[in-house]
């Protein structure tokens, strides 16, 4: 098994390379992570304190479970990924199983942070986007994804992730083995991580893992 770390600040085109890269592997090959499944379960908060989460700090994400979830992928299993909602700041009831793959993708903006996550990935990457960028796409999915309105969108952008990126995860980047500039645009350097998977990997043939019971 094969577990690429794919990190970078909000906006900054993580998920664009996500899909080209799985879009790049031959089908099925890949399970994907995401960090934002792991935020802490806050729908208890009334809403005025759910507008103050912070979800670009580090003590926002359940890295534990996290970790967790990536060493039992290693020993066949499958896991139960939480889903959650930044609407209600809640993990559902419900969980989508995901079983071990020839590839692993975890992707977020804080994972490059965490020491006991960085020893777990094969290959680490970092996005980075021009910040301009970044905050247009920001306030495009806050409004269009999370409920906020511009207003809302631009304070939290000014007080948690601008702050955050500076502090958490542009610091990151010393850990990454590849930067990728200009995000999912960057044709070359996508195609070189797509060939480097594929050599890690052999021949380029993806075998399928059967998985145990979890």
């Amino acid at each position: 098994m094969l577990i690429i770390g794919i990190a970078g600040g909000s906006g900054s085109g993580k998920t664009t390379v996500v899909n080209k890269i799985i879009e790049a592997l031959p089908q099925n090959s890949v399970a994907l992570i995401p960090q934002d499944a792991y935020y802490y379960d806050n729908g208890h908060l009334s809403q005025e304190e759910k507008l103050q989460i912070n979800f670009d700090h580090p003590n926002s994400i359940e890295f534990d479970l996290l970790v967790e979830h990536l060493n039992a992928l290693k020993q066949g299993k499958t896991i139960q990924l939480p889903i959650y909602s930044y609407v209600t700041c809640a993990r559902s009831g419900e969980t989508i199983p995901v079983a071990p793959k020839r590839v692993v993708i975890v992707e977020g903006i804080l994972i490059l942070g965490n020491a006991r996550l960085r020893k777990l990935l094969d290959i680490k990457m970092f996005v980075a986007t021009d910040s301009d960028n970044r905050l247009m796409r920001i306030i495009r999915r806050d409004v269009q994804e999370r409920g906020r309105n511009y207003n809302d969108a631009l304070t939290h952008y000014e007080k948690f992730v601008k702050p955050m990126h500076i502090q958490f995860i542009e610091p990151t980047k010393l850990y990454a083995d590849l930067i990728i500039p200009q995000g999912g645009e960057n044709k070359v350097a996508i195609d070189m991580l797509v060939s480097r998977i594929k050599m890690n990997l052999g021949d380029g043939h993806l075998p399928v893992i059967t998985p145990s019971e979890s």
